[in-house]
Parts: C-alpha cells; sequence; structure tokens
C-alpha cells in the first residue's frame, strides 16, 4: 500500500534574539532541570519492583522520551537557526522582526510583530513570517492597502504604522 503524499511546507529559519534565548533557556532547563528530576523519579519507582504495573514507572518513562524527543528537536532547530538582530536598511518598509500597526475598515487597530514560526504568540500580537498575513505585509510601507485572505474570509487593512525597535 501506497503512502499518500504528504507536502512538507518549509518553514523559516529566522529568529529574534529573544526568541534564540527563549529556546536556548528552555533547552538548558529541560537538560540540567527537568530531565535529571524525571530520571530520578523513574529510578525510585524502578525500585518499587514490578515495572509491568507500576504506573509512576510508565508514566515517569513516557515523559522521559517526551523530554528527550523536545531535547533533541530544540538542539537540531537552534543549530538551523538564524538570528536576525539588526534592522533592516530600509526600515520604512515591512520585513522580519518588524512592528506593524494596521486598521480594518470597521477602524479596529491592530498590533502585530512579524516574527520566526517558533516564537510566535497570538496573545502578544507575535506573527509567524511564514503566515498569510505577513507574507501580505512583507514589503509594504505605512498608508499602503494590504489585502489578506483568511478562514473567515478576505479583509482589507491599512498598513497604520511600521517599527523595528523592542517595544514598539
Amino acid at each position: 500500500m501506497k503512502r499518500p503524499l504528504q507536502l512538507k511546507m518549509k518553514i523559516s529559519s529566522y529568529i529574534t534574539p529573544e526568541g534564540h534565548n527563549r529556546l536556548s533557556e528552555e533547552l538548558t532547563h529541560l537538560w540540567k532541570v527537568k530531565r535529571p528530576q524525571v530520571t530520578q523519579a523513574v529510578a525510585e519507582a524502578a525500585a518499587m519492583g514490578d515495572r509491568s504495573e507500576n504506573a509512576e514507572y510508565i508514566y515517569g518513562k513516557k515523559q522521559l522520551r517526551q523530554i528527550d524527543s523536545r531535547i533533541r528537536f530544540l538542539a537540531k532547530r537552534l543549530n538551523e537557526l538564524v538570528i536576525v538582530d539588526r534592522p533592516p536598511a530600509d526600515t520604512s518598509k515591512i520585513f522580519f522582526g518588524a512592528w506593524v500597526g494596521l486598521e480594518d475598515s470597521d477602524g479596529n487597530m491592530f498590533r502585530y510583530r512579524i516574527v520566526g514560526p517558533d516564537e510566535f504568540d497570538p496573545q502578544r500580537g507575535f506573527i509567524s513570517i511564514d503566515s498569510p498575513m505577513a507574507k501580505a505585509l512583507l514589503h509594504r510601507t505605512e498608508g499602503e492597502e494590504v489585502v489578506v485572505d483568511r478562514l473567515n474570509g478576505v479583509v482589507s487593512l491599512v498598513v497604520t504604522s511600521v517599527g523595528y525597535g523592542v517595544q514598539e
């Protein structure tokens, strides 16, 4: 039986210095704090006897596999990432790392920062450079109208501001 064709979307390898630090700290925490704690708990559970019906042992081993998987992912991903630590030559245009102010046709204001796929966070207004919104915004300038095809339909937005500070 043939496998169905799986399309892999290429994700960007860009990251802000803050995002890189966060991933590095997570890797360090998992390796130096979390993994030793879980390893100790598994060793203690294993010492209790029968492992086949030992819930603490089984759960601990599962946790250890998840931690090891995340450690492998982070170590590999951190080696692939390109840290973008300076603004572009033309700061009037929208590029990676930009804080962008937008206004819709109803007068609602939005503020987003274009970041790497490893650091997007909707609550903070961080959108991935690979998202349809960011792709529509790239290379635009203040005052330009942008049409974005979203899940709930097409929306028209006007760029009200572009900035590259830490928290514009």
